[in-house]
């Protein structure tokens, strides 16, 4: 049992109706468009988050960004895992373990070096692990792009070993389209993207049975997900800030917040000092280039509801530096030292990885939801 008053900031706080209501608008949607969602459970890292994104505590398919995520879902019973980070040599044998132990776990990879590297390790060690061949739709991350002659070299490679799964991509240039239409146009690229290489793919004689896109503003803004087999996408669950510039969702739809406490003030600057800085709210600054730069993190009273133009300008460590933003005509509110404010993210998966775990309201009570940080 917890009692917020009690408690020592900064810490992190979890709405689970925000989250509920967050979960089931993307899992509708791709209801409508009939493609699976493969989340991806970096944002979340807990099991309690997770298991509410399957319905009658299903265990998954799921999406991982290290492999001690991989190892802390398998341990509650997930065995269908896609390792969405390029693969290193040095980590197969705890990619072996997991096989071992019953888990069909996919690896990323985009050159021949790897690929000859997995089938490899596998033969070594008499393991088949399946892989996922990472195509670049955009320019934004890692991955061959389409037409390369690479991606039937490295499938072949693969497929001599039965281990080639297929493709998988993330649009991450919809990060930068503001607007309705160029989060459309991205989402339909990406699709496009995909099957021209899946095609190409079984033109070549090789099958491609995974078709894997994703990231949350193309899988809420595609309108067509013909010949794709998931979709992947992991902040919408809290959502953020960015999201929120992106027009993804509302302010009002973000999750999760940082709970602070004011311990001084700078009238002669007209700042406000809370004990949030960058440990707790991370040194991510991804409304920066947006339209309304959010600093480090909306500035809301404990009810959630914001401040007017009031954000977190700067951070130290332990600092958080809280004002006006520039231009704006509203007035400093009078937040007394003692006084606790909840600050929103602007990157949930990062202002997440900072701490143990959620605070979160249960009915009448307050509970813990621990999470995995670490690689």
């Amino acid at each position: 049992m917890m009692n917020l008053a009690e408690l020592t900031t900064p810490y992190l706080l979890l709405e689970p109706e925000k989250m509920r209501a967050n979960i089931d608008r993307l899992q509708a949607h791709m209801d409508t468009l009939g493609v699976p969602l493969r989340p991806h459970v970096k944002t979340a890292k807990s099991i309690d988050v997770v298991r509410r994104l399957f319905p009658a505590q299903g265990t998954g398919p799921i999406t991982v960004s290290t492999l001690k995520e991989a190892d802390y879902f398998a341990e509650h019973g997930f065995t269908d895992i896609t390792y969405a980070v390029g693969i290193s040599p040095d980590k197969l044998p705890r990619v072996a373990r997991l096989h071992r132990g019953g888990v069909c776990l996919r690896v990323l990879l985009d050159s021949v070096a790897q690929a000859e590297a997995v089938v490899a390790f596998a033969k070594r060690d008499h393991v088949s692990i399946p892989a996922l061949i990472e195509i670049d739709c955009d320019g934004e991350r890692a991955g061959l792009r389409e037409g390369d002659a690479k991606i039937v070299e490295i499938a072949r490679i693969l497929q001599e070993n039965k281990q080639f799964s297929g493709i998988l991509m993330h649009a991450g240039g919809s990060y930068h389209c503001p607007d309705k239409a160029a989060k459309e146009a991205a989402a339909e690229h990406e699709r496009a993207t995909a099957v021209k290489v899946s095609e190409a793919l079984r033109d070549a004689g090789l099958p491609c049975e995974t078709v894997s896109v994703g990231s949350t503003p193309t899988a809420h803004f595609a309108k067509d997900l013909t010949g794709i087999t998931e979709v992947r996408a992991g902040v919408y669950v809290f959502q953020d800030l960015v999201m929120a510039g992106l027009h993804v969702c509302q302010l009002d739809d973000i999750a999760i917040s940082v709970v602070a406490t004011v311990i001084g003030h700078r009238p002669d600057k007209g700042w406000i000092m809370t004990d949030a800085g960058w440990m707790a709210l991370s040194r991510d600054r991804g409304t920066a280039n947006q339209e309304v730069d959010q600093g480090y993190g909306v500035v809301c009273a404990m009810d959630g509801t914001p401040y007017p133009d009031l954000i977190v300008s700067s951070t130290s460590q332990e600092h958080g530096v809280v004002e006006l933003r520039k231009g704006s005509k509203s007035k400093l509110p009078q937040l007394e030292v003692g006084t606790k404010v909840r600050i929103l993210p602007n990157h949930a998966c990062a202002t997440a990885s900072q701490f143990d775990g959620y605070v979160v309201p249960d009915q009448n009570e307050l509970v813990f939801w621990p999470r995995v940080n670490g690689w």
